[in-house]
């Protein structure tokens, strides 16, 4: 891994002396899993996961203390963590250190900081699970060596986080909620209640729904083999997700001046049957001919990598 040269919290990262034989945690809150790493200095030391519980919201402080207990106490004889990155997805106040809302983990206003502040004798750093996952990324992955990236995890939903000039950006509780952009009026209503949001015909699921709607069986992931098969129903409804991202990725890739564009989640999976038509897709649509297209290289651990290297903020 790198010298940590980053950080999303706008703060200045600090220099390589302070960084050098630091121990410190991050913890990835996701919907299905909860992912945790422990590191020293600039090396990834030990890895635990464990499936969320169905009470997260309820038991947060217990359970996110038990399973930095065990990823701290399955590493190799190091101090105990200096700072805690705890990351979780959806609307997130960093500075506060509240989770404001998340529909998958079913939690309003939960004061993260307040949960973890007896049981965690350290110092606890709250942050959004896309933004960390592109420090990952940055540090350790797909997008090492550039500072103007877009990271875009294609799952159920569709997120983005947007580094510029080697920064994270942070911005507002919003950033990065691309997937609830209208580019379609009259589409599928989405969790968020509003119509045709880019999540219900570019995410995962949506792309899933309409192979079902046709008759067919399965999920995202059959639709993508169905593709590479040649079946036509397949590829129109694959074009058109494709279309749909590139057309709402295109202004923010411009706008910012990305030089790279790292995609993520479970529909990169499915390899050059998404990569050759999304890179065509957006080539088409942006004035930089050597906009790069990449698969992330971290897989799930790219947020809790990225969590381990937050620093407070201090502004």
């Amino acid at each position: 891994m790198t010298e940590l040269d980053v950080d999303p919290s706008g703060a200045s990262p600090p220099s390589g002396d302070e960084h050098r034989g630091v121990v410190a945690a991050g913890i990835d809150v996701g919907g299905t899993r909860i992912k945790a790493v422990l590191r020293h200095g600039s090396s990834i030391v030990n890895r635990y996961v464990e499936p969320t519980p169905p009470d997260l919201a309820h038991r947060f402080g217990e359970v996110v203390t038990a399973v930095l207990d065990r990823v701290v106490s399955a590493g190799p004889g190091r101090p105990a963590p200096r700072s805690v990155g705890i990351v979780v997805p959806g609307l997130v106040d960093e500075r506060g250190g509240v989770a404001e809302w998340s529909a998958n983990l079913g939690w309003r206003d939960l004061d993260i900081r307040a949960a973890l502040a007896g049981p965690v004798d350290a110092d606890v750093v709250v942050g959004h699970d896309v933004r960390a996952g592109l420090l990952g990324e940055h540090l350790l992955g797909a997008a090492r060596g550039v500072d103007d990236v877009l990271f875009v995890p294609l799952g159920t939903g569709v997120a983005v986080a947007l580094m510029t000039g080697g920064r994270v950006a942070r911005g507002t509780t919003w950033s990065g909620e691309l997937g609830h952009v209208q580019v379609a009026a009259d589409g599928p209503v989405c969790g968020c209640g509003r119509r045709g949001c880019l999540e219900t015909v570019a995410g995962a699921g949506a792309v899933g729904r309409r192979w079902r709607e046709s008759g067919r069986d399965g999920d995202a992931r059959s639709v993508a083999e169905a593709v590479a098969a040649g079946d036509p129903v397949a590829q129109r409804i694959w074009q058109d997700a494709v279309e749909a991202l590139a057309g709402a990725l295109a202004p923010v890739v411009t706008a910012a001046g990305s030089r790279r564009v790292v995609v993520g989640g479970g529909m990169a999976e499915a390899g050059a049957v998404l990569f050759d038509p999304l890179t065509a897709a957006l080539l088409a649509r942006v004035p930089d001919p050597g906009l790069e297209v990449v698969p992330a290289e971290l897989g799930e651990w790219a947020g809790a990598i990225g969590a381990a290297h937050l620093v407070p903020a201090t502004t």
